[in-house]
């Protein structure tokens, strides 16, 4: 398997692949890169489940690159919450829950669909015009910055770092955007020391449990992974979620007509294109079998979540989507101890804001054809770079 983000017919529509893989083999040894290194890539939902619980398969991309190159991630983005193990992973993730609760989330339900009604305001009528730049990137950032704080004037620059940190092939980019990004959230945290507030990061700032606290830089690394995680994924996830109904008019104008079914058919938007197309890094510790396949130790594991959401094995006709299955078993939010802690703030965005577009705009369609769209340009999420529409 050559690079896909070199691959335009891959970037369109890479489940045709990956069902090819599947039918060969759900776990295959691929090429990484240019280096002659390779990795084992999951695309079988069964297999992949199972790989995202596996204690053995670790996330500690610190050990496993250590002494592996000349990358310059700064710490804060290369040693993250996700980039962890138990039990530093139990620790940490334990302290941000008791700050990022299901509570915040419905608490901010008026700000989200304040803010959404504010960027529709801005559509025009009967002009073709991006419903990602209009709506799917701004919505997730300006959302996930209100919950920590960020101030509005410091917002395009975030947004700006945010997108680097996903520039595929471009490492010094990368890295120059983890430091910018770190510098930037070690001196938030340094502000809101002396002026606390009331947001998720003055939250864990002071978030303790017993004797323990969040280090500095656990701090920063965990402001940066929130910010980052809390907006990359939805805005891909509202996306692809308007380029399948945009697509499907029946399913459109069913939820147009009855859009409080809208919650109920998230997960299976999640399922049909999930916003993140393979996990993040892992890597086996030891010599694991998967799939009838034997991995040894040491390498990396690239689990597809894209690919499993669409193994005809856990759900039936897989690329057909069928607003009535439940999909609540799909894997786009991950699986187990690393799930995703956004999950419910994802889906409150997404379903305020598919609502508010199906009844502002109810004549709402493509103004490109599908095979033209242009993808984003890298393994890790799957989304648009542009969605051209007419309201």
């Amino acid at each position: 398997m050559t690079d896909p983000t070199q691959d335009r017919r891959f970037l369109q529509d890479p489940y045709p692949t990956y069902a090819a893989m599947r039918s060969a083999c759900p776990v295959q040894q691929v090429p990484t890169g240019s280096s002659g290194h390779s990795s084992y890539l999951i695309t079988g939902y069964a297999e992949a489940r199972e790989a995202l619980g596996d204690a053995r398969l670790s996330k500690d991309t610190a050990a496993f690159f250590a002494g592996k190159g000349s990358r310059r991630l700064h710490p804060a983005v290369a040693h993250n919450m996700l980039a962890s193990d138990p039990p530093q992973h139990t620790r940490l993730r334990k302290l941000v829950t008791k700050a990022f609760t299901t509570g915040a989330v419905a608490e901010l339900r008026p700000f989200i669909a304040r803010v959404t009604d504010e960027l529709l305001d801005q559509w025009p009528f009967d002009e073709r015009f991006d419903f990602v730049a209009g709506l799917a990137v701004p919505l997730p950032v300006i959302v996930i910055c209100e919950l920590l704080g960020v101030p509005e004037s410091d917002r395009p620059d975030v947004q700006r770092w945010s997108g680097e940190l996903f520039a595929a092939g471009k490492p010094d980019v990368i890295d120059a955007a983890s430091h910018s990004m770190a510098d930037y959230m070690t001196g938030l945290i340094a502000a809101k020391r002396l002026h606390p507030g009331g947001s998720l990061l003055d939250r864990l700032i002071s978030a303790r449990d017993g004797d323990d606290h969040l280090s500095e830089e656990e701090l920063v690394s965990l402001a940066v992974l929130l910010l980052v995680a809390g907006h990359e994924t939805t805005t891909n996830f509202l996306g692809n979620a308007a380029l399948a109904l945009l697509q499907r008019p029946t399913e459109l104008d069913h939820l147009r007509k009855n859009p409080d079914d809208i919650p109920a058919v998230l997960d299976e938007l999640l399922r049909f294109d999930s916003p993140v197309s393979t996990a993040t890094f892992r890597f086996t510790t030891e010599a694991v079998t998967l799939g009838g396949t034997d991995i040894p130790a040491g390498v990396p594991v690239l689990v597809a979540l894209g690919a499993a959401n669409r193994d005809p094995e856990r759900f039936p006709s897989p690329d057909l989507l069928d607003l009535d299955r439940d999909a609540t078993a799909h894997l786009s939010f991950g699986h187990g101890i690393h799930r995703c802690v956004g999950a419910p703030l994802a889906k409150a965005e997404a379903e305020i804001a598919l609502r508010a577009v199906l009844i502002r705009f109810p004549g709402i369609r493509l103004a490109a054809p599908p095979d033209r769209l242009d993808w984003r340009r890298t393994r890790l999420v799957r989304g648009l770079a542009s969605l051209p529409v007419l309201a």
